[in-house]
């Protein structure tokens, strides 16, 4: 009965080191094919609230649409805790993962979902015509991980 604890632990170990050293392919990053693209938001002072539960309300479950496809890996969403000077300063950034560099810039990713998840595309058109009024700037960064 101790030899066969033994061995199952042994298995277990082997497989968690596989499973981890399939992870750590090119740094952090699980697959080399992977594109993260950072999308920086700058909304006039005292619209940050309203432009982010539009952004959510709008573009996040398209997003959340194309992760459940395969397309999307990763979706992450912050704001700033602190405030910065108005020349480097953002209110929300948004982290995507696609699964491949042919994914991220495809026009059409999102195209089927809206039909799907937005039934009144004027009442869309409205409410994203007024959250990009709230805009001042947007920019995105293409990232990737580096080893160290």
């Amino acid at each position: 009965m101790n030899h066969d604890r033994k061995d199952f632990r042994l298995i277990f170990l082997c497989l968690v080191f596989l499973i981890l050293s399939s992870l750590a392919v090119n740094g952090q990053t699980a697959h080399p094919e992977y594109f993260t693209i950072e999308s920086y938001y700058r909304v006039k002072w005292g619209y940050a609230d309203e432009f982010i539960k539009l952004w959510k309300t709008n573009h996040y479950p398209l997003l959340k649409k194309a992760q459940e496809k395969g397309d999307v890996i990763l979706i992450r969403v912050e704001s700033p805790r602190f405030h910065s000077g108005e020349e480097t300063r953002w209110d929300l950034r948004v982290t995507v993962v696609f699964k491949n560099v042919a994914t991220a810039f495809d026009e059409n990713l999102v195209v089927p979902y809206k039909k799907q998840l937005f039934p009144d595309p004027d009442a869309l058109g409205r409410s994203e015509q007024h959250r990009f009024e709230l805009l001042l700037a947007h920019w995105d960064v293409e990232t990737e991980e580096k080893s160290l």
